[in-house]
């Protein structure tokens, strides 16, 4: 009896689990890399050249700038900085600047802004216009840029290079509870990956196939809802996957591999089909290790069966 309610259980968590083929995943990386360029901001010199590419970022310092990072917000931040070095081959250095993004130098910098409180609008704003004259990005003088979401990150190209911009809200406690842990978590860890690996947004309409990659997102309706609500967590928890997932990994291992010139190119793709297996080990190793246990979501890690 034993032995056949073993059997059972194992028959219901293989089918709960989520299996995905390799043309899965060749088709998550089409659509979450295999992006056409286009600017709709109205006034930026269309002859500034772009490079997309997620070793550009590779030896970049983090510069954190507005509010100091909150204890949770430190810990999220070291560890993906150690899953970089882990992924590319080279540290990430981080200082805190103060509030000022001017502060930051003139290096080779991705600058990410915290907050607490109200969208800080007005030194987002400062922040691009500081960009646009480092980088000679070609932006309108003196427009003003909106928050648009707790989290959002912008690359901007320029003459002298690119400019990463990051805004993430953080939490606002000392003790943050269960929910906003995984929240702040959730959105500080999805524009990070977005911005050192260049992937774009991948809409999911049915939920039910399950989340493969941090990119997915169901579509939700939250404009009524204040940005600090439990109801507003909730519901934007429920539409993403809380952390990476084993597909993220491996995309990180590919994208610091490949010999490609940019990640956009169909190239990419046929790289990650060729080296695909390769790969899988090496994300397999990357999974296995208890330092970046914290960054991963354990529904589309360990869930995940994926034949090799």
């Amino acid at each position: 009896m034993r032995y056949l309610l073993l059997q059972v259980l194992a028959i219901v968590a293989f089918a709960d689990a989520l299996c995905a083929e390799k043309s899965d995943y060749i088709e998550l990386a089409q659509k979450g890399w295999g992006y056409e360029l286009r600017s709709t901001m109205l006034g930026r010199d269309m002859a500034i050249p772009v490079h997309i590419n997620g070793r550009d970022q590779v030896g970049a310092a983090l510069c954190l700038v507005g509010e100091q990072p909150h204890p949770q917000t430190l810990v999220v931040l070291d560890t993906f900085r150690e899953l970089l070095k882990h992924s590319f081959g080279h540290p990430t250095p981080m200082r805190y600047a103060g509030p000022s993004a001017r502060d930051c130098g003139t290096g080779r910098t991705v600058v990410l802004r915290l907050y607490s409180g109200f969208p800080p609008n007005r030194d987002l704003s400062a922040d691009i216009d500081w960009l646009s004259e480092l980088h000679q990005l070609g932006l309108p003088a003196g427009r003003n840029y909106v928050v648009t979401s707790p989290a959002m990150a912008q690359t901007f190209f320029g003459y002298r290079g690119q400019g990463t911009h990051i805004v993430v809200k953080q939490p606002a406690h000392d003790r943050p509870g269960k929910l906003e842990r995984d929240f702040h978590k959730s959105i500080l860890l999805e524009e990070l990956f977005q911005s050192f690996t260049f992937g774009m947004d991948i809409l999911l309409y049915d939920k039910s196939s399950g989340f493969l990659s941090k990119l997915q997102e169901t579509p939700v309706n939250l404009q009524r809802l204040p940005w600090s609500s439990h109801d507003f967590m909730r519901a934007l928890l429920a539409s993403n996957p809380s952390g990476l997932c084993a597909f993220d990994i491996f995309m990180m291992h590919a994208v610091a591999q490949s010999p490609v010139d940019q990640t956009i190119d169909p190239g990419f793709i046929e790289y990650i089909d060729t080296q695909y297996d390769r790969l899988w080990a090496q994300t397999d190793e990357t999974l296995a290790n208890p330092r970046f246990a914290a960054l991963l979501d354990e529904g589309c890690t360990k869930s995940v069966r994926v034949p090799r």
